[in-house]
């Protein structure tokens, strides 16, 4: 139910963002999207993740902007650091960086360049979405390349591949874990600018 309420929250803000005007320099995206773990994360075997980014741009030159967002992405697995079965792992944070958007020839497309910073925390749940641990917030990277397919003035859609790396320590009892998050992601945003 949570995550239904930050879906429907993230499409109001980006379809009521009119209050951004400046002469079509600012924008906003919604991305959806499928991650894929490119290694285990602790002793957890992931499976196939989805989440979602809701970010606002601001141009400052013809083709480059500076980005800002917010996102949530979840991961399941059949076993855990903590020998739970079933539990899930919610990486949750902010996401700022640069974004380069460049048209090819005369055509409606453009391609997509982004690069920047998370700043994230992982949560572990149980099989009835109780947090069982957290970790303090961290700082990681990103990159993606994508296209962007003009519909019209306004809008457009942005299919994008990203790599995501996010490393951070949980301290339990006397030891401390290694949480290394590092996943590809595929989504297909939608974009508005104001």
């Amino acid at each position: 139910m949570r995550t239904i309420r930050i879906v429907i929250f993230g499409l109001i803000f980006l379809l009521s963002a009119h209050s951004f005007y400046g002469q079509n320099r600012w924008s906003a995206e919604f991305r959806p999207g499928l991650n894929f773990p490119t290694e285990d994360l602790g002793d957890a075997n992931l499976e196939i993740g989805h989440g979602f980014e809701v970010a606002v741009a601001y141009r400052f030159m013809p083709h480059l902007s500076g980005y800002a967002g917010w996102g949530w992405n979840q991961f399941k697995t059949k076993t855990s650091l903590f020998e739970q079965e079933n539990t899930n792992f919610e990486e949750t944070g902010y996401t700022f960086g640069l974004q380069f958007i460049h048209p090819i020839d005369e055509s409606s497309l453009s391609y997509l360049i982004r690069g920047g910073a998370i700043y994230n925390h992982i949560k572990i749940e149980d099989n009835a979405e109780d947090i069982t641990s957290d970790t303090d917030h961290g700082f990681g990277w990103q990159i993606s390349a994508g296209l962007e397919i003009k519909l019209d003035d306004k809008w457009s859609l942005r299919p994008e591949l990203r790599y995501r790396s996010l490393s951070l320590d949980k301290e339990i009892g006397s030891n401390t874990i290694d949480l290394d998050l590092n996943y590809v992601a595929i989504g297909v945003g939608i974009s508005r600018i104001f």
